[in-house]
């Protein structure tokens, strides 16, 4: 599959700093957030947007504040 939107950045790559750094599995935060696997996955993989909604439902499942997927 190639990538049809790339858009995401910088959040999904902060998406996916995060999850390192607390060292939290995707697949947890997607359930968290209340998204299948593979819908977080298209996420922060730029084959899916993510919309303001969703980035507040991540970084509650994150439990960071949404502006820190900004930065």
């Amino acid at each position: 599959m190639r990538k049809l939107y790339t858009g995401n950045q910088p959040v999904s790559g902060n998406i996916v700093r995060v999850i390192q750094e607390k060292g939290y599995k995707q697949s947890a935060i997607a359930k968290r957030a209340g998204y299948s696997r593979q819908a977080f996955c298209n996420m922060v993989n730029d084959y899916k947007i993510i919309r303001p909604d969703d980035v507040m439902r991540i970084a509650d499942a994150l439990e960071v504040k949404p502006e820190e997927l900004f930065v």
